[in-house]
């Protein structure tokens, strides 16, 4: 994220579930870290999955999204919108 200068500008959170990470910020990009809830609460339209090797197991945690049409975006190893 840093390298590739991505800011609050393009991405305005991330989650992640463990307690530890939560009300702090990605290094270098000031990206705020919330409980996966906040998904639930801004209904966002595209939902960033890094973590490639786990996208199936992230898609299902997050299945809800697609009930307001939200979408999953898979940049790595190819681009996927799902």
């Amino acid at each position: 994220m840093n390298y590739c200068g991505i800011r609050t500008d393009f991405l305005e959170y991330t989650v992640d579930r463990s307690p530890h990470k939560q009300g702090k910020f990605l290094p270098g990009t000031y990206i705020p870290i919330f409980h996966p809830d906040e998904i639930r609460k801004t209904q966002p339209e595209y939902v960033l999955v890094l973590p490639w090797n786990l996208k199936d197991e992230i898609m299902e945690q997050l299945e809800y999204i697609r009930q307001w049409g939200g979408k999953f975006i898979v940049p790595i190893p190819t681009v996927e919108v799902l």
